[in-house]
């Protein structure tokens, strides 16, 4: 493929996962631009870590907000009645850079700790690790992983359903009926056709393109560290942790290679992890692998991690770039909407061929079904468990609950 065909699925890759690696600094008070740099910078050092062969992208975790918010609220002397970094802003309270910096440098902390985590996997020995993962538990985090987040799509669809139906048609068309190239560009496609038809009816808001700068350098800001950040923050890393299982899982099924062994899940979460630590290290939130990305590829089935890179260095240009943030920026939300519609429902049917085709299972057994069954009302049906500062919910909690499910019809000798 062309270096310029290379690079708008690049743009491609950028463009998606935009939306909610700016999210996270909006709902925490981290610039912007100190995000995007980090979240560059990190999908390339997890890629020279692991050597180039996981096409995955790195962005700002969500995971870690509530935390975030607890630790600048604390910091800030915010009332407790006020709960998060917008409402304190909005309220009139100021947010310091040295306030940000001790949310921040919990963050490096989990970072660091994930590579610990990494560390033990590694000398305890993956082999034993992929025992737990049953192709029923596999199968099932692929498949929570995507419907966990469909509610989130849709309700930025239902912003305005008709342009997310616009901007959805416009992405089967482009990958069912386009021809060559355009056939790998249904996203990039579906966001260009939404974006001019909001315009045309004036969906969108030009001020902030108009006032943002052409150049500006990212507010980095130096981490300091607590012992309340410690405690708050550090805990966090366990869930994204093992969402990190299910990620790879999820990156192995739609390129068909096992990621999990090689490079290895060892080698994988120590690049996790040092992304995060250095977003930490310069006043960013944590970074994490994105599913809107994992999403792309299932549509596009385009698998070469140099358009992950792309995507990365273009992030970094873009944190210099204020006026194109603000462009990208601008894009509605129920455009993205009808986007994420089709690529999380991917993710979820990528499950399904896995379960069906990767492992060969013509016919499932009885605890396989019982341990789908009771991942997937557990991971999509609102469940929680908290222990302590750490809340497991959602694809973490569906994970440890197949993965201990599994370990119990191990020890049971159960097979069928």
């Amino acid at each position: 493929m062309s270096k310029a065909g290379l690079f708008i699925l690049g743009l491609q890759h950028l463009f998606t996962m935009f939306g909610a690696t700016v999210l996270v600094p909006y709902l925490t008070g981290v610039p912007v631009t100190v995000a995007l740099f980090a979240a560059g910078v990190g999908t390339l050092l997890f890629h020279v870590i692991n050597k180039s062969k996981v096409p995955i992208f790195l962005g700002s975790s969500f995971a870690y907000i509530a935390p975030i918010n607890a630790v600048i609220l604390y910091y800030a002397n915010v009332p407790k009645a006020i709960g998060s970094v917008p409402e304190a802003l909005a309220s009139g309270f100021a947010i310091s850079p040295e306030v940000i910096g001790y949310a921040t440098g919990g963050i490096l902390l989990a970072g660091l700790f994930q590579v610990v985590i990494a560390f033990i996997i590694k000398q305890v020995g993956l082999a034993k690790f992929e025992k737990l993962f049953s192709p029923a538990v596999i199968s099932g985090v692929i498949i929570v992983i995507g419907l966990n987040l469909a509610p989130v799509a849709v309700s930025m669809a239902s912003s305005n359903w008709w342009l997310a139906v616009v901007t959805l048609i416009t992405v089967i068309v482009v990958r069912l009926y386009a021809k060559g190239f355009t056939k790998a560009l249904p996203v990039l496609a579906g966001i260009a056709v939404g974006y001019v038809v909001a315009a045309i009816f004036g969906y969108i808001d030009f001020s902030g393109i108009t006032s943002a700068a052409w150049v500006g350098v990212p507010q980095f800001i130096l981490p300091r560290f607590s012992l309340y950040s410690l405690l708050v923050i550090l805990p966090v890393a366990i869930a994204p942790t093992i969402e990190h299982f299910g990620d790879i899982f999820a990156v192995s099924a739609i390129v068909g290679k096992k990621f999990y062994l090689d490079p290895g899940i060892p080698r994988t979460l120590t690049g996790d992890g040092l992304a995060t630590a250095l977003a930490g290290a310069i006043g960013a939130p944590a970074n994490t692998t994105y599913s809107e990305n994992t999403g792309v590829l299932a549509l596009t089935k385009v698998f070469n991690p140099i358009v992950m890179q792309i995507a990365a260095v273009c992030a970094i240009i873009l944190s210099f770039i204020p006026k194109v943030g603000a462009v990208i920026q601008s894009i509605p939300v129920a455009v993205m909407g009808g986007i994420e519609i089709i690529l999380f429902g991917m993710i979820a049917s990528v499950g399904i061929k896995t379960l069906i085709t990767s492992h060969k299972v013509k016919e499932l057994a009885d605890k396989d079904l019982l341990i789908l069954a009771i991942m997937l009302v557990v991971g999509l049906g609102g469940a929680m468990v908290s222990i302590g500062t750490i809340n497991f919910s959602g694809i973490g909690l569906a994970a440890i609950v197949g993965i201990v499910l599994n370990l119990i019809f191990i020890l049971t000798k159960r097979t069928d």
